[in-house]
Parts: C-alpha cells; sequence; structure tokens
C-alpha cells in the first residue's frame, strides 16, 4: 500500500503530523484515531486489514504525540484536540479532495472520546463513526484518586501524571505487548488537565448523546482493564442515532487493534463502512423543534416541580437568595432589572469586573460572573473575534466591498471595538440593526464618542423580517447573528431569518452564527432567572446539527467553526455560494 507522511498546521500555528494510505483516486475513506499516548506509526500493521477498495486512510498524529509538536502529552486543555481533530478534517478536504460524506471516522480510546466530542459539538456530515473501547471513564484503579489529581491540577496547572499501563494490559498477544513496551515515540505522560478534562468531557457527551445521529458502531472489550464498561453502554443507550451497534468482544483486551481479535474488529469495521458508504443518512431536520431530546427537556422546563420535592425547595431557597442577599451584588442587580438575558447583563459579563455593596457584595459577584455560562460567554465573545477576522481577511482577499451588517447587534459595542481595531477594521462598514431603540441610542452615542459615525448606521429593524432583511442597502459581505436564535425555541422565525440574510449577503460572503449545543445550567437558569420580558429563562438547546442545517436549508454552505472550553457555545461561519 501507498504510505507517506504528511503534516498540517492547527489554528494556532502547531505543525501536527499524519500519514496517508491509498490516496490517489479514492473517492471513499476512513481517517483514524490514535489511542493516548500513542501515534500514527501504530496504525502500520493494522491498515492492510482495514483496506478497501477505492478507500483513502488518513490516520492523525495528536499535538504533544509521536512526531507532532508540542509537549509529551500535554495540551492547552482537553478541546483544543478537538479543535484540531476539525482543522485537520478541513484539511484533508482541501488537500486531498477527502468527501465529508463519503468518509468514515475510526477512532481508539482517548482518540474515541475527541471523535464523539467532535461529532457532538461540531455536528460533521460524515458517513459513519466508529468508536473503540472509548476512554468515556478511565479506570484509575486508586480509591480517590480523580479527586486527587483535581486538587493537583488545581495547585499546580502544568502537572503530569505518569500512565500506569503496560503491553500485557492492553493486548493477550505477547509479541504486540512487547512491542508497545519497546516503542521510543510511545510516551507515558498525560497532563493532570488533559486527564481531568477527559473526564468531565465524557461525562458530557454520554450526558447528551440522545442529540448525536451519525451511524455507529461502538466496540467494548470484554477484559479491559483500562477503561470502565458502565460508560460504554451507557453511550450506547443514550444514542439518538436510529442505526447503531454495539459489539461486545468476549474476552478481549483494551488494544483491540493488537489482540487477538483484530480481524474480527477490522471485519465489522469494514462491513460497516460499506453500509455506511452505499447509504449516506442525511441529518435530521424538522419544519420545528427538531431535536427530540432538547425539546422534550424544554417541555420539561415549561413544567413547574412537583412540590413537596428536595429539587423545588433547593430552587426556591435559589429564587429567594438572588432576590435578597444576592442583590449586594452588581451583576445580579442589573440581570433582575434588566433581564439576565439583556444586553446590559451581558456587557456587565464581558467587563469581567466584581462590584458590589460591601465586601460580601463583591465576593457574590465574583462568584456569579466567574459562574461556568458566564465564562463560555467571555469565549464566545473572543471566539466571535476570531470568526470576524477571518470573515474580514477572507473579503479583502477576494476584493470584496467591507460591508458587514449585524441583523441584531444591539448597541454594537463588539463592533464598534472591531472597527476602532486598525489591524482589523479600518475600511469596515458597518449596519448595526436591533429592535430596541433604547440600545441603538446608545450605540449611536458610543459611535459619536469614538468617531466612527461615518462608518456605521444604526438603524431599527426586525431581524425575524425576511422582507426588510431582503432589501438591505448597501449590501454586505458579512452578516452577523450573534446570541439571538438561541433565544428562541422554534425554528420557522429563524428559517425566515435566515432566508432574509441569504437574500441580503453578496455571492461568495458569508454569515457568522452562534449556537448553545449544550449548557450545564440550562434547569438553574430556567428555574430561577429571568429575561428581559420578566419571565423565567427558558431556553431550548439547539444542537449544532439542527443550527447548521438550518443554515443549509437557507442556501449557505458551512465553512469553519470556533468553540469554547466547555462545548457549551460554538460560532461557525457559512458561505454563500459565488454566482
Amino acid at each position: 500500500m501507498n504510505s507517506e507522511r504528511l503534516q498540517f498546521t492547527t489554528d494556532d500555528g502547531l505543525s501536527l503530523h499524519y500519514k496517508t494510505w491509498n490516496v490517489s483516486g479514492a473517492k471513499r475513506a476512513l481517517v483514524l484515531l490514535h489511542r493516548g499516548h500513542e501515534h500514527a506509526d501504530r496504525w502500520d500493521s493494522v491498515v492492510p486489514s482495514l483496506a478497501m477498495p477505492d478507500t483513502a486512510i488518513y490516520a492523525w498524529e495528536a499535538r504533544g504525540h509521536g512526531q507532532s509538536s508540542g509537549r509529551r502529552g500535554h495540551a492547552l486543555g482537553f478541546m483544543e484536540y478537538v479543535r484540531d481533530l476539525d482543522t485537520f478534517f478541513r484539511h484533508l478536504q482541501r488537500a486531498h479532495g477527502l468527501i465529508p460524506e463519503s468518509t468514515v471516522v475510526v477512532a481508539h480510546s482517548v482518540g474515541a472520546v475527541i471523535a464523539a466530542t467532535w461529532v457532538h459539538d461540531f455536528a460533521p456530515r460524515i458517513a459513519g463513526l466508529v468508536l473503540a473501547t472509548p476512554a468515556l471513564d478511565v479506570n484509575l484503579i486508586v480509591p480517590g484518586a480523580l479527586t486527587s489529581i483535581r486538587a493537583l491540577q488545581k495547585l499546580k496547572s502544568d502537572a503530569t501524571i505518569k500512565s500506569y499501563v503496560r503491553g500485557s494490559w492492553l493486548t493477550r498477544d505477547h509479541a504486540a505487548a512487547a512491542a508497545y513496551d519497546a516503542d521510543s515515540l510511545i510516551s507515558k505522560d498525560i497532563s493532570a488537565k488533559i486527564l481531568v478534562e477527559l473526564f468531565d468531557t465524557g461525562k458530557r457527551v454520554v450526558s447528551d448523546a440522545e442529540v448525536m445521529d451519525r451511524p455507529l458502531l461502538l466496540f467494548s472489550a470484554g477484559a479491559d482493564k483500562v477503561v470502565k464498561r458502565g460508560a460504554i453502554d451507557a453511550l450506547y443507550q443514550n444514542y439518538g442515532g436510529d442505526q447503531k451497534v454495539h459489539l461486545s468482544l468476549k474476552g478481549a483486551r483494551h488494544a483491540i487493534f493488537h489482540d487477538l481479535c483484530r480481524d474480527e474488529v477490522c471485519s465489522a469495521i469494514k462491513r460497516f463502512s460499506e453500509r455506511c458508504f452505499a447509504s449516506f443518512t442525511p441529518p435530521r431536520l424538522e419544519a420545528d423543534l427538531s431535536s427530540p431530546a432538547t425539546n422534550a427537556e424544554f417541555g420539561l422546563l415549561k413544567k413547574p416541580l412537583p412540590a413537596p420535592s428536595l429539587k423545588s425547595l433547593s430552587f426556591i431557597i435559589q429564587r429567594a437568595s438572588l432576590g435578597t442577599l444576592g442583590k449586594l451584588s452588581q451583576g445580579i442587580r442589573i440581570g433582575h432589572a434588566t433581564g439576565f438575558d439583556s444586553g446590559e447583563s451581558l456587557d456587565y459579563v464581558y467587563e469581567n469586573k466584581a462590584r458590589g455593596n460591601l465586601i460580601v457584595g463583591k465576593i457574590i459577584d465574583y462568584f456569579y460572573i466567574n459562574a461556568i455560562g458566564w465564562r463560555g460567554i467571555r469565549q464566545r465573545r473572543a471566539c466571535m473575534n476570531q470568526a470576524l477576522r477571518y470573515a474580514l481577511s477572507d473579503v479583502r482577499a477576494k476584493d470584496m466591498p467591507l460591508q458587514l451588517m449585524d441583523v441584531a447587534g444591539g448597541a454594537g459595542r463588539y463592533l464598534l471595538d472591531a472597527m476602532a481595531d486598525e489591524t482589523v477594521g479600518k475600511d469596515l462598514k458597518v449596519l448595526c440593526r436591533d429592535w430596541s431603540e433604547s440600545a441603538l441610542a446608545t450605540g449611536r452615542k458610543s459611535a459619536e464618542q469614538m468617531g466612527l459615525t461615518d462608518r456605521i448606521e444604526h438603524k431599527r429593524g426586525d431581524a425575524f423580517d425576511e422582507a426588510s432583511l431582503s432589501s438591505v442597502e448597501p449590501k454586505p459581505s458579512i452578516a452577523v447573528v450573534s446570541g439571538l436564535y438561541e433565544l428562541f425555541p422554534d425554528n420557522v422565525r429563524i428559517q425566515r431569518s435566515l432566508r432574509g440574510i441569504h437574500s441580503a449577503v453578496l455571492p461568495g460572503g458569508c454569515i457568522i452564527y452562534t449556537g448553545q449545543p449544550w449548557h450545564p445550567q440550562v434547569e438553574m437558569i430556567a428555574r430561577t432567572l429571568t429575561n428581559r420580558d420578566g419571565e423565567y429563562w427558558i431556553m431550548r438547546r439547539r444542537p449544532q446539527g439542527e443550527m447548521d442545517a438550518l443554515v443549509e436549508a437557507a442556501g449557505f454552505k458551512k465553512e469553519k467553526q470556533w468553540i469554547d472550553d466547555f462545548g457549551i457555545f460554538t460560532v461557525s461561519l457559512a458561505r454563500k455560494p459565488s454566482a
């Protein structure tokens, strides 16, 4: 088989390696992800057994592994691997003509958690997903080990843990076990931060697996000492796709691609892949509330909790605390006055500076603005800045008009900041639309103070009025919808909005849109916080696949995505085809 070792560059400039087999002229593909500690060469003995006609094979090498750049076993966080995988996948599309709809991803152990998270968070249109002994819940052996590692990571952010795993734990094949132990490119190091986030991310994906719908082949090993079986069973039970198969390999150890069962495993993968290639199943999209899981969750959140109950009592106490002692916090006071979803609340969270009455008020405010949801919101803003820079660079390269429209920009504070940055927006002109005249007035005043009134127009407009959006002049090259669609559970008005935006955007231009596919505090928010209308802030999470399908149905094609470190908020860019 024709093999080659190549490299690609991550978004943060790191050079990572990957291997290819039989790329020339192939119309289909397998993408392989190695287990933790390992590297792409570990697939050399496996690839011949996975070979299929007209099928290229690609094997990535994660940062900090094998010959790839980066400190051994380390990354900024687990989500860095997930972002790298998305970048790698898009590189394969550009460099090798990979077709997502004709691609099956085969991932092992830690690589399987990376792949599952990517499918959950980025919703790629792949043909199928194979998860081999996924490390959703690592067996740490020592009681209390995870709690101790969490504490260690807080004391020493770059702490390293040594793996206890030897070849004999992984395989019953003595020669394969000896080869593992002798492999100098296998590093036993893993970052404490990565290990902690591996557990947390695995738990998140398992709990929300119902929104995933790609065809799934799942393997578990009957004598696996490295990972726990319960989480694998739970993933299969929760998984939302209709096409799913779970094969439990009796007597097998964790490294099933190097164990005595390898032929059985590879044969099952080839049969599964052939079925996926023969009949691609597009993501679900119905006219309204297309995700049964989040629709059901939304319905439950709208219903009062049974009383008396401990959960009901807990939320009563939380509401009472927010309405009394909580008002010593300036952020909570703003939330009560304007709505916790309001622009004023967001602006306060963006400032990230604790304020309040007395020392206790500042302490409460500190914990309030550092809640995981608000930390995610601040990261979403950073992702939006990255998306804007990407879009503006593209528009300049294509010599298109530097005209941007935000359909619900409020006061447009982030737009003004971008325009004031000469490296980003010195020649950018902006139309900032919003339904709130008071927010627009604030924006006009800020623009005047910054001397930007000749480059930005604040205009009242309905973000869901298709005709109004379609008739916008001048036509923008970039349209932005940030933090809006997440507030509305139904898809009908979003479809109207997207159709209007598609009509407005110039051919070859793009839309930048945000999403909220997951949130760990969705029930707490619904039971305790109020929105700008004074009602309980009840959100329907919209899975990324659903949001992308809505954008695609309007005529755009998704090109790139950014995401926070918690998997809560996404920022995506989609392109309107050129005329």
